[in-house]
């Protein structure tokens, strides 16, 4: 189960896709979420993903 906070949320998802994951598609399809839902809800704090960076970074 993923946090539903949202900041929580970003820790957690940047923690898995810097430790087990080499991209977001396959952290989700692995953790079985919705890559759609889950990038909305980061990017309602301001947070996107960067392929480059693997991570979700603030703009």
């Amino acid at each position: 189960m993923v946090p539903k906070d949202p900041f929580m949320l970003l820790s957690y998802i940047n923690t898995q896709l810097r430790d087990h994951y080499p991209s977001f598609s396959e952290l989700c399809s692995s953790l079985d979420l919705d890559s759609e839902a889950l990038s909305d809800k980061l990017a309602g704090i301001q947070y996107y993903y960067s392929e480059e960076k693997n991570q979700f970074i603030g703009r």
